[in-house]
């Protein structure tokens, strides 16, 4: 499998997962609709954290781990609203969508 952004094609796993971090705005949109999200600026927020967590760790956090760090900024967010916007799993669905590679083991540290 394989994404096509501005005429270049852009190697994944077999899941779908980028095989290395994509930081740019363009891959977000051409993942977000393979898999079938309408990006809001809720998502975008959710995508920028995933991209600034693994920045600084070299991974993505776990559900559990995402949901608190995302509670500074989105104090209001809960287990609902996450699957709300990432239905599939939002710990790993946004790393997808965010153009990271798949988390390891259970989600991210």
């Amino acid at each position: 499998m394989s994404y096509v952004v501005a005429g270049n094609e852009i190697e994944t796993d077999d899941e779908g997962y980028l095989l290395e971090p994509d930081f740019g705005e363009e891959i977000v949109a051409v993942v977000a609709a393979a898999e079938g999200i309408e990006l809001t600026p809720k998502h975008w927020e959710i995508v920028n954290y995933m991209r600034d967590e693994y920045r600084e760790n070299g991974h993505t956090p776990n559900f559990r781990n995402m949901l608190k760090g995302i509670n500074e900024f989105w104090p209001e967010a809960d287990s609902k609203a996450l699957y709300d916007l990432f239905p599939v799993g939002p710990a790993k669905q946004a790393a997808k969508v965010a153009g990271l590679p798949q988390p390891k083991g259970k989600g991210g540290y």
